[in-house]
């Protein structure tokens, strides 16, 4: 597998899912589930054209101190979450990430 990409699996439930990879191969980014392959494309397109603006990444808190963020389309529905973050700083070098490697990362079906 070459990275940056996005991995596309069917979960138990028949749904399709995506996580964004970074060129390490890391996981940065994973969506909500897609009742059909061809919404979970229309997801990714998404990530590559919201992801690529500040103001559509939702910056989080979890109950456990760490940090996240959610990614949000155009009309404000969510297309997923990140990892989780021991830093704020770290979750924006998350945010920057998704903005570099969606453009450029290939999809792979699992």
């Amino acid at each position: 597998m070459a990275h940056p990409e996005f991995q596309v699996t069917t979960g138990k439930d028949e749904h399709f899912y995506f996580n964004l990879t970074a060129k390490n191969g890391q996981v940065i980014f994973s969506s909500q589930g897609y009742k059909s392959k061809d919404t979970c494309k229309n997801g990714i397109a998404s990530v590559k054209k919201n992801g690529t603006n500040k103001k559509h990444f939702d910056r989080m808190d979890a109950k456990d101190g760490k940090h996240y963020f959610v990614l949000k389309a155009a009309n404000s529905k969510v297309i997923g979450k990140s990892q989780m973050y021991t830093t704020k700083d770290s979750m924006e070098n998350g945010i920057d990430s998704i903005k570099v490697n969606a453009k450029v990362a290939k999809i792979e079906y699992l």
